[in-house]
Order: structure tokens, then sequence, then C-alpha cells
């Protein structure tokens, strides 16, 4: 078989990549060290100069074969002799494309597979229903993903070049993936690294009740799924095509998240109440009682960074990195070192420093931060950090009507790492007076809105921003909110301290009568953000976003009155 090659970047070293039915990987060789790292930082001394890969099909116990790559320590060629502690990712396919969460976007997630380096093995297994496996995906993160993470899990344990310690990796969907795998409580996983997840699916799909502009995939046809490099052995793509077919059947999220507007809503195509099914943190108590160290990382541009922050309120012990980043990125910060020393503490029980510092490691952007290069690094032990304040943005009666035509003056982007953008003209705005000196708000706005509207029904937007004395304006965060959905009752389990949390049930449905007024009380997403002195911070509401993708079918045209006694509640970091 001909070989192919491609290069890999580590640091600064280039790893040239043989791909065959076993693959041998030419990396820079020098000695093992126990030296103890720090936070962002951690070099140790290579192990190994060869990387060996294969792959092929794992059955689950209902006899669907999962597609399996492994990445392997190797000397002259072969894979080396010992036991190894084993890294996975439960991904959507083998080869780790960027809708895994581990594309060029994430070029720590991608790299991974190169700490083979120092003596592990590394596996990708595709998700049933997706890549190169075969079989149907019936949800989302449902509980036959969860109890294929556990066979697959225990499998690596028990092989021959197994130490049978087991950790767990991802981001975007492999993260939730990674976090549903603990669920079922593996005895041999040890620790979890998980970027970019829902805690709390509903949450996170239909932020206030309103739908997400997002996660409608996978979804792909047998031409796209053949797109996909086969398993070692399968050179004519004959069980990749077979695979692919079966995948046809698969359900349509789509189509599943449209039928399950309430939080307690069934969807026939699944026949469970998914958003309970299908959130990490219905199964809290499993986690808990697991032990299991857990590394949480999210970006102040991504929307689930909320949910990355209510998982370390309800793991005891877990860990948090919020840097400036969208969805699963990590510009600017060395991901996989952060990484690597993480799982060397957990998985090789080496004492990298990392479980004697700060729970929570995070950066604090202003308007022209692009990445975290040359930010300074917060520490903290709760969220939100030890003395922060809060103080009202009050904001005076305004009407505007709603324009659902209205688009970004800017490419927002796409998918998962779309951006809110500036729309006045959307809705009404209240600026503040110009800052006589920076100020740091850090932590989660509350919106308090009094409305009345001349529909029964509305979604409700605002947006925290900041305006230079240019006039440039960035939005800081933004929150949601449909009308109807605005009853406010006790989360079944911790948020931050003064963060509202409404349940949406069926039953909590409760449309407004011609000339009734409402209050809403909703959060805005969590933030950690410099306002520069000479800047003035503004509020704008609006009736549409232009990313939406469930307009009301009467939003058009509707007449929303903002009344007086309304406010933004802004956090403030102690001394700022």
């Amino acid at each position: 078989m001909p070989a192919r090659s491609r290069k890999l970047l580590f640091g600064t070293l280039a790893i040239v990549v043989l791909a065959v039915a076993v693959l041998a990987t030419t990396l820079v060789a020098t000695q093992p060290s126990q030296a103890a790292g720090s936070f962002g930082s951690y070099r140790p001394r290579q192990e190994y100069t060869e990387q060996v890969t294969e792959s092929f099909y794992l059955p689950m116990r209902d006899g669907t074969r999962l597609a399996v790559r492994l990445d392997r320590p190797a000397v002259a060629g072969r894979a080396a002799d010992g036991k190894f502690p084993v890294l996975w990712q439960h991904s959507l396919s083998i080869d780790r494309k960027p809708e895994d969460g581990a594309g060029p976007k994430t070029g720590g997630i991608q790299t991974m597979p190169t700490l083979t380096a120092y003596g592990y093995v590394v596996v990708q297994v595709a998700r049933r229903g997706n890549g190169q496996s075969f079989g149907v995906r019936r949800g989302y993160n449902d509980r036959l993903e969860a109890g294929d993470a556990y066979e697959v899990t225990e499998w690596l344990a028990q092989q021959p070049w197994s130490d049978g310690n087991v950790g767990i990796y991802g981001c975007s969907n492999t993260g939730d993936a990674a976090m549903h795998a603990l669920t079922v409580r593996p005895p041999h996983l040890k620790a979890v690294l998980a970027g970019c997840f829902s805690w709390d699916k509903y949450d996170a799909w239909r932020v206030g009740g309103i739908s997400a502009q997002w996660g409608f995939g996978p979804s792909r046809t047998v031409e796209q799924d053949l797109e996909n490099n086969p398993v070692d052995g399968d050179d004519d793509k004959t069980l990749l095509r077979q695979a692919a077919i079966e995948h046809q059947k698969s359900t349509v999220l789509a189509d599943m998240w449209r039928e399950m507007p309430y939080r307690d809503s069934y969807s026939p195509l699944v026949s469970s109440k998914f958003w309970s099914e299908g959130s990490v943190g219905s199964y809290a108590d499993q986690i808990r009682a697991s032990h299991v160290p857990v590394y949480v990382m999210g970006g102040w541009r991504d929307e689930l960074r909320g949910q990355g922050i209510a998982t370390l309120l309800n793991v005891p012990g877990s860990r948090l990195l919020i840097g400036p980043w969208k969805h699963c990125e990590n510009a600017g910060f060395a991901l996989v070192e952060e990484a690597h020393r993480f799982f060397d503490e957990h998985l090789k029980d080496v004492d990298t420093g990392i479980d004697h510092e700060p729970r929570i490691r995070y950066a604090t952007p202003d308007s022209d931060a692009a990445d975290a290069t040359g930010l300074t690094w917060k520490a903290a032990e709760t969220w939100p950090p030890a003395g922060t304040t809060s103080s009202a943005m009050p904001l005076d009666a305004r009407s505007f009507t709603v324009r659902t035509g209205v688009q970004c003056p800017t490419d927002p982007g796409s998918g998962s790492t779309i951006q809110p953008c500036p729309i006045p003209e959307a809705g009404a705005s209240w600026a503040g007076k110009p800052l006589g000196a920076d100020r740091e708000l850090t932590g989660t706005p509350v919106v308090d809105l009094t409305v009345r509207l001349n529909r029964p029904d509305a979604h409700i937007f605002a947006y925290l921003e900041d305006v230079g004395p240019d006039g440039k304006t960035t939005v800081i965060t933004e929150g949601r909110q449909q009308v109807s959905l605005r009853a406010k009752q006790p989360a079944p389990y911790t948020l931050p301290a003064g963060v509202p949390w409404h349940r949406a049930y069926t039953q909590d449905s409760r449309p407004l009568a011609a000339g009734e007024s409402a209050q809403l009380h909703f959060a805005m997403l969590p933030t950690s953000y410099l306002v520069r002195g000479g800047h003035h911070l503004q509020v704008t509401v609006t009736g549409y976003d232009p990313r939406e993708t469930g307009v009301l079918p009467d939003a058009d045209g509707a007449r929303i009155e903002v009344l007086n006694g309304s406010a933004v509640e802004l956090p403030s970091a102690s001394g700022k």
C-alpha cells in the first residue's frame, strides 16, 4: 500500500505522519521528566520518537460496530512494548473533523494525538450513526451513546497495551459526549476534559424559550459520509457505504428540536422527554458520586459559557478555564499543554502542581482583544469571584416596533461560532455616561424589564454594549426571553447567586391579555470584560435578532413598550 504523509505541528516540533495500515510518525526524542509545570505551560521531556496508527471496527453490546482509530507510541516502526494510560474522544468521525469540535478552529484538541510522544495511547471512536461507525443516531448525546461510552472505556482499560487508566476529552458535541460518559460511571474512567458543552440542554438550545441558531446537525447524506476515510482494510469503502446507508435512518435533529418547545415536551421521534434525557445535569448525582476530576473549558464569546459555569458550581472539585474565545477556540493559549498537565496528574499520578492551584482561571478582554495573547489570566475559587458587586443601570420608558428584516452590519459568522451584532435600529437603546476610568464587568448581568405588547407573545432580546469615543459598538453579552415563558421557579441545581431560572413547562406558558403588562426577569450570558475609560455602556432591547431561527409568525410589526422601573443589574469586579 503506498504511504500517505501529512505534517502536524506540536509546539515548535514538526511531526510527520505516514498513514498506512500501521502508521509510523517521527517525533523528537528526549528523556522523560517528572518536572512540574504551571498554568498553561507544561513541557516534560518526550519519551517516544514514533507513533503507529491503526483503525478497525469494535462491536457493541447490540452488535453495532463502532469505528476506532488508535494512535500508539512506537519504536522502530512498531508499537512500543509496555502498558500506557489511554485518552479517547467520542467523536462524529475518526478523522477528527471541525464539526467534532476537533478541527482547525480548535488546534489544541486536534493535536491531542501527539501526546503519544509522552507515553499515552490516544483513541478516536466515532459515535453510532456517525462517521465510519454503523448504527442509527437516535438523539443527540442520548443514553445509547452513554452506554457505548461505558463499553468503550472498559474495553480500552482491558487491552494489553493499556495500564487501565482512561481519560476522555472533547469540545462541543464531543465535550457533551465526554460528560455523558461520566454519567454512566465506567470504573476505569479517571479524568474528564470537556469544553463548550451543555449542562442543561434546554437552557443551551432554547435560551429563554427561544430556539438557538445552531445545533441542527449532524444530518449528512450518503455522499457526505463517503468523504470520510474508511477504516483499515476497507479500501473500496464497502463498509463505509453500508454504514452511511444505515445513518439515513437517524433522527433529523432539527425536527426533534422543533417539536419540543417546552422543557417537559415529549418527542415522538425518540419516545422521550429528550431535554431531560440529553442533559448532563440530569445525572448530577451520578457525576458527583464518581469523584472523577473534571476540567471544563469555555470562551466568553461562546453561547455555552454559562453551561460551563453551572457545571463548576454543581460538580465539587471541578476546574474551569474561560478565555476570550468563540466556540471551542483557544488562540493564544497552550491548551494541549494544560490538558497534558491535567491528565498526567490524574492518569500518571505525577504532581504537576495543578491540584494546588485555584479552581478557576479566566481572562478579561476589552473591545480590542482577539485572543488570549498578552492578556492577564486571573484566578478565583468561586463564581462570581469574591468581592463582586452589582449596580443597576436604569432604563426609562420607551417603545419600538419590531422589524424582522434587520441584518447585521458585519458578517456575524455561522453555526456554533455565530456572534451577536449591534442593531440599535431594531429596537430601543439606552446609553450611560462616559466612564471616568476603566470598569471591569465580571459576572452575570440580569435584565429586569416591565413590558407591554400589542401581541399575546414576543421574543425579547437584550444586549449589553461597549461604545467607544469613535462610536464603535461592541456587544459585551446578551440575553433573551420569550414573554409567555416568563414565570420564574427555583432551579433544580445551583446557579450563581441572583441568577433567575425559568422552568418553561407546558403549563407555565402564559401569553398576555390585551393591555396587560408583564415583568421579565432574565439573565444575560456571563461575562468578564473591561470597559475602558472614555467609553460608555449601552443597553439595546429588540424583539428580533438577525440570527434567530424561530421567529414568531406575527413578530413583524409588533409594538413593544418598555415601561418605567426597568433596569439591568451590572456585575463589577471588586475595586473596579
